[in-house]
């Protein structure tokens, strides 16, 4: 290195510096608070996070497909929420149909009784999540305003922190998920973004899972139906056969036995099918 005529700094290209090197330090940031922060440690902080992330998601899809009901499936997405989201105690989901009837889903008791509080006030944050489709963040609950009846309610649960964001599926809001934490400001935009998306993915699978769980319903409400009609033409050929003069007159008379008794037509015409060919009343729907 030497100075021209000029007085620049010419550079000598093709030497490599001898002697000891001075040592570098990382490069590091500080944050509002002083704290200094190692943006390669975040880096790989965040890292590690979408690849647990990306587990549960791929755990969560794998045991939906096999789940039974929605009732189960939303119970397993609130265990996966909990582990998903650094500091969380416990997950909820509610979800809420066309009709307005929830469906929901608590990985812990104190869960559970937090969100009965929000059904019976019908106010709080899991709730505002939905109807408002906007995510819901409470760093403190003894110090919240929105929801006074709820928070006050939460506190003695042990319940510190709320974190609670909406279920879209497309256009449709299914409902919200929320995980609770027993310490103050235990999430941040970090973990929004993180339950944002594991709600993108919950809610896909909990609507398909919801579309299969209707269809199974209906195949067994259409089920029942043959059969009921196929006992009650079985019973108004019997009571025809036995004196009624014809098949109005016979379901007439099934009709008559229903209101006495206080029980479904159809299961009249089973306990009559039943009578007549001896067989257990129990058996007949088979």
């Amino acid at each position: 290195m030497m100075l021209d005529a000029h007085g620049f700094t010419a550079v000598v290209v093709g030497r490599t510096p001898t002697g000891p090197q001075p040592k570098r330090d990382r490069p590091t940031q500080a944050g509002k608070d002083g704290t200094v922060t190692d943006p390669a440690a975040t880096v790989a902080s965040s890292q590690r996070e979408a690849s647990d992330l990306g587990v549960l998601l791929a755990e969560m899809g794998a045991v939906l497909l096999t789940a039974e009901t929605l009732e189960t499936a939303v119970t397993l997405v609130t265990r996966l929420a909990t582990a998903a989201i650094p500091g969380s105690a416990g997950a909820g989901v509610t979800l809420v149909d066309s009709r307005g009837r929830r469906t929901t889903g608590a990985s812990d008791a104190f869960v559970e009784e937090a969100d009965a509080l929000q059904y019976g006030l019908n106010t709080g944050p899991c709730l505002t999540a939905w109807r408002d489709q906007v995510p819901v963040r409470i760093d403190d609950v003894e110090h919240e305003t929105r929801w006074p009846q709820w928070t006050a309610a939460v506190a003695d649960l042990g319940i510190a922190s709320v974190l609670s964001v909406p279920l879209r599926a497309g256009a449709d809001c299914l409902g919200a998920i929320k995980v609770y934490a027993r310490e103050p400001a235990a999430y941040d935009a970090h973990a929004e973004a993180l339950l944002s998306l594991f709600a993108q993915q919950a809610a896909i699978l909990l609507a398909n899972t919801r579309t299969v769980s209707n269809a199974r319903t209906l195949t067994s409400q259409l089920t029942e139906a043959l059969v009921n009609r196929d006992l009650i033409a079985q019973a108004k050929g019997m009571l025809m056969a036995q004196g009624a003069a014809d098949d109005h007159s016979a379901f007439g008379m099934l009709v008559a036995a229903s209101q006495r008794s206080n029980i479904n037509v159809h299961e009249v015409a089973r306990r009559v099918v039943a009578t007549v060919s001896g067989e257990p009343a129990d058996q007949l729907s088979s």
